[in-house]
Parts: structure tokens; C-alpha cells; sequence
């Protein structure tokens, strides 16, 4: 997936570099799409992201865990960049790739989701937003779009991104940012 952006993946050719029949493949996925899904998946658990978002989980406040959500996102996309890549660049002409990635951003938006609830919920999210509007514009603020013009094109470290990425959903969600 890397080697290839993504790009003409067959199961045939994910065989061969798994150094196994293609049969073998069809007999735990069905679809290339169930496969796609499935490497996502594997490739987040191999990186522990339940793990990571434990933290943001146990925070206390909502306001903590938009700070910690930022954090771990900023940080775990450099890991996950040529699969997320990949994904990306097949997604419009490849349907199963189109899957695995609206999957996996499914899971970014429910993130945003519930921590724009805790916001509304301990009345601390900004008056001037709804919840479905702020949701919204939190996912699409830590795109791996975003993240990517950032870091790639404007050659951020990523320790700059998640301090200003934090800075800026804190300005923008949290009524009164100091507290």
C-alpha cells in the first residue's frame, strides 16, 4: 500500500508480499474492501491507539481532553502517514480504499463528537457554536489534511502543530480558554 500510494493494489499483489497463495488471502477476507478495512484496523492496534486514547478518556474535563485529543492525534498521524497516504490517494478511484479511510475518519469524528458534547455538557463550550457545527469544524480542523499541509508543507515540527493546533481549538471551542 505505501510502496504504491495506494495505487493498483491487488490481491494478488498483497499475496506476494505476504509471501502467501492468493487463495490464502480470500480465505480471511472476502473483499478487498473487508482487507483495506481490516489493515487499517490491524495497523491502528499495532500502535496502540486504544491505548493512547485512554488518556483522553480518563481526563477529568472536557476542556483536558480536547487538549489531549490534539495531542494524541498530532502525534500518532506521523506513525500512520504512508498508510494513511495511501488511503487518500486511492480513495476516489478505489472503493475499497474509500472505505478504510471514511472508516477510520468515522472514528476521528465520533472523537470530536463526544468531546464537544463534554463541552456543551459542563457548559463550556462556546456560545457562538452548536455541538453539530463545532464537531464539524474540529474534525475538520485535525484533518490529516490539515496536519499534512502543516507539517509536510509548511515543514512544522510536530511538537509545533499540536502546540498550535491546541492553542487554536481551545480559542475556538472553549468559552473561556485561560481556565
Amino acid at each position: 500500500m505505501e510502496e504504491r500510494r495506494g495505487l493498483g493494489v491487488r490481491m494478488g499483489d498483497i499475496a506476494k508480499a505476504a509471501g502467501v497463495s492468493r487463495q490464502a488471502i480470500y480465505l480471511h477476507f472476502d473483499t478487498r474492501t473487508a482487507l483495506m478495512s481490516a489493515t487499517a484496523i490491524y495497523v491502528d492496534e499495532v500502535k496502540g491507539l486504544d491505548v493512547r486514547l485512554q488518556t483522553v478518556l480518563a481526563a477529568k474535563t472536557a476542556v483536558e481532553a480536547l487538549g489531549l485529543y490534539v495531542e494524541v492525534w498530532g502525534n500518532y498521524v506521523p506513525e500512520i502517514y504512508g498508510l494513511a497516504k495511501a488511503l487518500l490517494a486511492a480513495r476516489d478511484t478505489d472503493e475499497a480504499a474509500a472505505v478504510a479511510w471514511d472508516e477510520r475518519m468515522a472514528c476521528l469524528r465520533d472523537g470530536c463528537r463526544a468531546i464537544i458534547s463534554g463541552l456543551a455538557e459542563e457548559g463550556k463550550l462556546a456560545p457562538e457554536w452548536d455541538p453539530a457545527d463545532a464537531t464539524e469544524m474540529l474534525w475538520t480542523m485535525l484533518s490529516f489534511q490539515t496536519w499534512e499541509q502543516l507539517t509536510e508543507g509548511c515543514e512544522w515540527s510536530v511538537d509545533k502543530y499540536v502546540r498550535w493546533m491546541t492553542t487554536l481549538v481551545m480559542r475556538s471551542f472553549v468559552e473561556d480558554p485561560a481556565r
